[in-house]
């Protein structure tokens, strides 16, 4: 038989988990494309990337989306939208 001490503790760790679980799942669906729901939808040439998501931003929602990310690791931006 468990004391109740034990069991105590077992709850408590058993109860964190299921917190840490989620909490980590939800930092994944944020990340940048490819992951999360993005769609590639083409590629640009803007001067940073602050612009080519401003310009791109309307045309997005236009189309049903509601964010737009673009890769400025690339001299022509590849553009996501979600």
């Amino acid at each position: 038989m468990k004391s109740w001490r034990s069991r105590i503790g077992v709850a408590l760790a058993v109860g964190a988990a299921a917190v840490t679980v989620p909490l980590t799942a939800a930092t994944a669906v944020a990340a940048p494309p490819p992951g999360g729901g993005w769609v590639p939808i083409g590629a640009e040439k803007y001067p940073s990337k602050a612009v080519c998501e401003a310009t791109e931003l309307p045309l997005a929602q236009a189309n049903g989306y509601h964010e737009v990310w673009c890769d400025d690791s690339k001299e022509i931006m590849p553009i996501f939208n979600r």
